[in-house]
């Protein structure tokens, strides 16, 4: 059973900066799994924000582009999420999650996280 502990969150101004961390554990033994985050703002959907894969390859939903950054230690088994130049839009739980299957941006990931705030005033 895979088990995902995400920290990080905080209270920012617009401009300001956060990273996010997603210890995980309870990884069986020579499976690759692909990782991502996902924001769910007060009374609207989760969404796909950014995932990273094989060979380290990543995607992004439009919105954080160029100001998100997603990243992986692979020893410390912890995923991670660079936010720059923070936006009030960008206020919500962030969740990672963590799959066998590569899901995208879908929020059909088999194990989550029970999120960290994020709130970011203007």
């Amino acid at each position: 059973q895979v088990h995902l502990v995400e920290s990080g969150g905080g209270s920012v101004q617009a401009g300001g900066s956060l990273r996010l961390s997603c210890a995980a554990s309870g990884y069986t033994y020579s499976s690759y799994y692909y990782m991502a985050w996902f924001r769910q703002p007060p009374g609207k959907e989760r969404e796909g924000v950014a995932t990273i894969g094989l060979f380290g390859r990543t995607t992004y939903t439009d919105s954080v582009k160029g100001r998100f950054t997603i990243s992986q230690d692979n020893v410390k088994n912890t995923l991670y999420l660079q936010m720059n130049s923070l936006k009030p839009e960008d206020t919500a739980m962030y969740y990672c999650a963590a799959d066998r299957i590569d899901r995208g941006l879908l929020p059909l990931y088999n194990y989550w996280g029970q999120g960290t705030q994020v709130t970011v005033s203007s």
